[in-house]
């Protein structure tokens, strides 16, 4: 049943024409961004595309995924469809049953009957989950609900036609198509004119709701069907854990305080987002009641774009700030509450990089405009003076040895440098696990060295704080020192040192060999130089929590749940929230040295999360998770409950040199 070429020929162009204007107007908006190269590694990039973008591979890590895999794909098969049916309104004979033979048109026509039920099954599940049990508060949208039911609507109105078509005797392939074969015998008694109408309204509405979703998508959130597909293509191939470097020269305007500081990558994100609320479901920030929201922050870097694009692209200034109040503004509170735990890079299906683009905004505030929180001006005057958060003389970092014989490191004599890092040489408690380590090192019969007064702190705050003029002087400073130091190869027991010095400092030409001790001591006790007695369990239920400096920004999971272990004789516990699904201890990206002013604070949401596995002992790998856990518990008022690092469940189990 074909409509009239004459009446729908020139309907579709103007379809077509309005769609590709608009996806012109949409796109081209991310040319004002900065040059971004996001080309490299075709094979790569193709691989990756496959396996997340038609694949779904972190789309179904969650259960409500599968039902968009369905619609998905159901999608992507019903495009061939789709489009057989516009080109057959225009050119009656443009269609599958005549160009090709009965073996390949039955199979495919019996996958269209049958993915349509499909899609329309798995819409309307999505219906009922977006009226009953919203994925985020506000989830419930007159949009969303729109774009579902002209999805529906499109699979009614295929059946309707097919139906009609099979009960009329017009359609050859009706054994193919049980589904609209099942709904052609309901109309069977029903008359040849009925049916006729039932054809063409049927078609009618197809192509009506196809043309005008196909025009309302540059315009809604779901641009995503668009954007989804080549923003996995574009995804960082490595986990975004760092951050550009910035050239610190006369003249130049640093970090991002207008939408085209960012690069065309970053504005290219914002048409990605479908706003599913992954993001905002994993981010601490947002669990706790803090003003950031991963999820709004991308849509109001759209909305920025979109206000200010056209001016942009004609030369002109932005008149909508990025920071700042108002609609398509980010509020500084809300750039202020990031932890830089790195959940919503994990969450995020297409590859939508949040947190960096909250950097780039707080680096702005900090070295373009000196608004920064009060307490970071304490912070930054002591990094800049003694190079440690505290303002501790240089000189009290050996005394954490006390009158044990440390030795300074030294080239071509020592195999390892031990990088304390300034909790391990200033923070009391986390003094302890620094002697810890060296009871494994000395139990294992390893070459280490440290460099005492002249370490310095490796900048991890400052540059996930914005301070990147600092972080620059402090990083080239530590990088020459290694350099003249001969270091080769590092073992550190904080997280976010060990992410600086791995990651960030390849930026400054620095390769070297960094191990986390989680790592290190997994590889001594592999290779028997660790002589443990974990026959008894030591410090009850071991309760594990995950860094997000070692797992998600680094792929680090199961080297300290290998040494818990082999420590205490069984597995760590479990959290709900483990792995990459773990949540913030709350002090990354700067917030150690930041009060929580703004709702319920992040560590007791996560001691909470922990006393529910009755624990004698929760286990940590970070200092910072240290002092976050015991800071939670002294709150909780739960003085049984104990906070250690692997290294001193390890140093309690050693017996001694192991033989070898």
């Amino acid at each position: 049943m074909q409509p009239n070429p004459v009446i729908f020929t020139p309907l579709l162009a103007a379809a077509c024409a309005i769609f590709a204007w608009s996806c012109y107007r949409r796109f081209s908006l991310v040319a004002v961004g900065a040059a971004e190269d996001r080309l490299s590694s075709f094979p790569e990039r193709l691989k990756g595309m496959f396996l997340f973008a038609f694949l779904q591979k972190r789309v179904v890590s969650r259960p409500f995924g599968i039902n968009h895999v369905f619609i998905f794909w159901s999608f992507l098969v019903l495009a061939v469809a789709n489009t057989e049916f516009l080109l057959a309104g225009v050119f009656p004979a443009a269609k599958l049953s005549s160009l090709l033979p009965a073996a390949l048109y039955l199979p495919l026509v019996f996958a269209f009957d049958l993915l349509s039920l499909c899609a329309l099954a798995a819409v309307v599940i999505a219906l009922v989950r977006r009226a009953v049990a919203p994925p985020y508060e506000g989830a419930r949208t007159g949009e969303a609900f729109g774009i579902l039911s002209m999805i529906g609507t499109l699979m009614l109105a295929y059946f309707g036609l097919h139906a009609a078509e099979i009960a009329m005797g017009q359609e050859q392939a009706a054994q193919a198509m049980p589904v609209s074969s099942a709904l052609a015998a309901m109309l069977a008694g029903e008359g040849s004119e009925t049916l006729k109408s039932v054809a063409q309204l049927s078609w009618w509405l197809h192509a009506a709701v196809l043309l005008f979703f196909m025009n309302y998508l540059p315009y809604s959130k779901h641009m995503h069907i668009l954007a989804a597909i080549p923003n996995c293509f574009f995804k960082e191939l490595e986990t975004p854990n760092t951050q550009p470097r910035e050239e610190f020269e006369e003249g130049n305007v640093f970090g991002t305080g207008s939408i085209d500081r960012f690069t065309w990558k970053d504005l290219f994100d914002s048409f990605s987002c479908t706003e599913c609320g992954r993001c905002e479901k994993s981010c601490p920030a947002a669990n706790t009641g803090k003003p950031l929201n991963p999820r709004l922050v991308m849509h109001d870097i759209k909305v920025n774009l979109l206000a200010n694009g056209d001016l942009l692209k004609r030369g002109g200034e932005p008149t909508v700030p990025m920071i700042g109040e108002g609609e398509g503004c980010i509020k500084p509170d809300a750039l202020w509450s990031c932890t830089s735990c790195g959940a919503c890079l994990a969450a995020c299906p297409v590859f939508i990089e949040q947190m960096p683009k909250i950097t780039k905004m707080r680096r702005h505030l900090v070295q373009m405009e000196a608004d920064f929180p009060e307490e970071l001006l304490n912070l930054f005057e002591n990094m800049e003076q003694r190079s440690n958060p505290w303002g501790i003389a240089p000189g009290e970092r050996g005394k954490w040895a006390g009158g044990r014989d440390v030795q300074l490191f030294e080239a071509g004599k020592t195999e390892y440098l031990y990088f304390v890092g300034c909790a391990g040489s200033f923070d009391s408690r986390s003094k302890q696990v620094t002697l810890a380590m060296t009871q494994i090192f000395e139990a294992a019969g390893v070459s280490y060295g440290i460099l005492g007064k002249d370490e310095k702190c490796c900048g991890d705050s400052l540059r996930r704080l914005g301070n990147e003029y600092l972080f620059d002087r402090m990083a080239k400073e530590n990088v020459a020192l290694f350099q003249e130091k001969g270091v080769k190869k590092i073992v550190t027991q904080c997280p976010h040192c060990f992410t600086t010095l791995k990651n960030d400092y390849k930026q400054y030409g620095l390769e070297l060999e960094v191990i986390p001790h989680a790592e290190f001591i997994e590889s001594l006790i592999a290779q028997g130089k660790l002589k443990l007695d974990h026959h008894a369990k030591k410090g009850g239920n071991i309760v594990f929590h995950d860094s997000c400096y070692l797992g998600r920004h680094n792929g680090v999971y199961e080297a300290p749940r290998t040494v818990i272990a082999h420590a205490t004789g069984s597995a760590p516990t479990e959290m709900e929230r483990s792995r990459e699904n773990s949540f913030c201890c709350g002090a990354g990206g700067g917030r150690m040295w930041m009060e929580e002013h703004l709702g319920e604070r992040i560590n007791l949401n996560r001691v909470t999360e922990a006393l529910s596995g009755d624990p004698g002992t929760i286990c940590t790998t970070c200092p910072y998770c240290m002092t976050m856990m015991e800071d939670g518990l002294k709150d909780r008022s739960t003085g049984g409950t104990k906070v250690k690092d692997i290294a001193e469940l390890v140093a309690e189990g050693l017996k001694g040199p192991a033989k070898g």
